[in-house]
């Protein structure tokens, strides 16, 4: 059986089209984000709102004991923060920047999330000033372990 020239530019091009709708339908899924956070705190808003600019297909999910989300997701006391996201598989507590979201997205470690603790003047939703210095921890999956510094956010230049 032989194969006409047309017939398997048509296959090619039919199976470029699969891998490539199949490429989107993963990105898609990846950039799925499940916020939650208190429905009256503005830094939320302005947080979740630029997660929204980014691209993210954001899902947000008004609470009002947010100790209980905390506690549902085993977030550790010391990187606690306003608001809880879930992307991917990883946990996002409070004002982390994009550039630390699209670090771990890239990269890929084996931790449980990204933390900025409390609410860093500066950071993203709370001003997103560019003189701003604050650090992004990791923590781990592993309950007690230490968290470690994954990005660094200095002034600039």
């Amino acid at each position: 059986m032989t194969m006409r020239r047309r017939d398997f530019l048509g296959c090619t091009l039919a199976g470029g089209f699969v891998v490539l709708l199949g490429c989107r339908v993963a990105l898609a899924n990846a950039g799925r984000m499940v916020i939650y956070k208190d429905p009256l705190c503005g830094c939320c808003e302005s947080w979740t709102a630029a997660m929204r600019a980014a691209g993210f297909a954001v899902e947000v999910h008004n609470e009002t004991d947010m100790t209980a989300i905390k506690h549902r997701f085993s977030i550790p006391a010391d990187m606690e923060a306003c608001h809880t996201a879930m992307l991917d598989g990883y946990l996002i507590e409070g004002h982390v920047p994009l550039e630390a979201i699209r670090k771990l997205m890239a990269e890929r470690p084996d931790i449980a999330g990204l933390a900025v603790p409390g609410m860093p003047a500066g950071s993203l939703g709370m001003g997103d000033d560019p003189q701003a210095a604050y650090e992004v921890y990791a923590f781990s999956k592993i309950r007690g372990a230490a968290p470690t510094v994954f990005h660094s956010v200095r002034p600039a230049i």
